[in-house]
């Protein structure tokens, strides 16, 4: 039988060849973006409980009624907008699984949807297995007098046309780490309100952002909120990348229509992991607390590559910082990526692996990506193993 793929230019993830790289050289990975510590031992001992207490069979479709509640409650005092808890909020099988059903329940044959470069690998993969078109926007690079990525809201708005269905966007941005900022949302707002194009907001960093400065989700602009499908991550959020668990949130009318979708990719979530994560949510201290945390570790990071032939890059949120390696070498993003990890035994990503063609010219900038999300020993080695590059 002939074969005829959906996906004909997609391999192997550069996140899999390059923690496998790591392990294969014994390398550091501050590559992959997940902790290398446990969870809270008191979320830990909730999840035994809830198993002990039978929470083992299937929970409600659209996530267990307690943990909705307990969203809908911190979005609300968060950002001031009321997500219905029965009919506006879902638990899905981690963020990539409420992106990946929000984009098959609104993306029709022949629709455009438009994504911002560089951006996370699974967007493009999703709109064409729902037979949409991918519309790519680059961001500005980064230059000497501005050394962080920037959005040209202008560029954005000049894509759009008759036949672009949906804008998706992700702050705090992976792999850039910038933050989404008051001039950034009321251009959004300018072009929602032009263009009643529905937005989808990738916000799994929500808690990581740095500098006293607070995440501005899109339920904080009622005009987007209306068009919008947030998505989020108890994973990141509470170090358990592993379970994958997140959420989303809409209006009711599209909600409906993302359930349909969620239904038939997983139908519903683990359930003593909700039962779990409903309990935990009562105290917010773990969640305000986490940009604190991790703000710590990405001062190590960014102190000790000080004395380093790096040149570090503003990270205004993530637990990523990019560092830039033009004193060090003219190889490409990719071959300098491996070429770390063989000979000096740290796992870095290539940040020309987060644009549609990698190999391209203007998609290397001697850009690459480091993860904080480790332990302060952990950190420690790597920065010792990075000065003497």
């Amino acid at each position: 039988m002939k074969l005829l793929s959906k996906l004909p230019d997609v391999g192997t993830t550069i996140f899999t060849v390059m923690s496998q790289l790591a392990t294969d050289h014994q390398a550091i990975n501050l590559g992959q973006g997940f902790p290398d510590f446990n969870p809270d031992d008191k979320l830990l001992d909730l999840v035994n409980q809830a198993m002990r207490e039978g929470h083992n069979q299937y929970p409600p479709m659209a996530g267990i009624p307690a943990l909705r509640r307990e969203i809908s409650s911190k979005l609300e005092s968060l950002h001031g907008y009321y997500y219905n808890p029965e009919t506006e909020i879902t638990v899905t099988s981690g963020a990539s699984e409420a992106l990946m059903a929000s984009i098959l329940a609104f993306v029709h044959s022949g629709d455009e949807v438009i994504i911002i470069e560089p951006f996370y690998d699974l967007y493009i993969s999703a709109i064409q297995l729902a037979g949409g078109i991918p519309v790519v926007v680059p961001m500005i690079a980064p230059t000497d007098d501005t050394p962080i990525f920037k959005v040209d809201w202008q560029r954005v708005r000049d894509a759009i046309t008759s036949k672009t269905r949906m804008l998706v966007i992700n702050f705090p941005h992976n792999p850039t780490g910038i933050r989404l900022n008051q001039i950034d949302l009321d251009a959004l707002e300018q072009i929602v309100a032009a263009t009643d194009i529905l937005v989808l907001s990738d916000e799994v960093y929500e808690h990581l952002v740095f500098d006293g400065y607070e995440h501005l989700s899109l339920a904080r602009n009622a005009t987007i909120a209306a068009n919008a499908i947030t998505v989020f991550s108890f994973g990141k959020t509470y170090s358990a990348t592993g379970w994958k668990i997140g959420y989303c949130c809409a209006p009711k009318a599209l909600m409906t229509e993302i359930r349909k979708v969620h239904q038939f990719l997983v139908f519903t979530v683990t359930s003593p992991m909700q039962h779990a994560l409903a309990q935990y949510m009562k105290d917010s201290k773990p969640y305000l607390d986490l940009a604190g945390f991790y703000q710590q570790k990405r001062n190590r990071l960014t102190q000790g590559l000080a004395t380093s032939r790096f040149r570090v890059l503003p990270s205004q949120g993530t637990f990523f910082l990019l560092a830039d390696y033009s004193q060090i070498s003219d190889m490409s993003e990719a071959e300098f990526a491996r070429w770390m990890t063989i000979e000096h035994g740290v796992g870095v990503i290539p940040v020309s692996a987060f644009y549609r063609r990698p190999d391209a010219l203007q998609s290397n900038h001697s850009l690459v990506r480091f993860c904080f999300a480790k332990r302060d020993d952990t950190l420690n080695t790597a920065i010792e193993k990075l000065i003497s590059v």
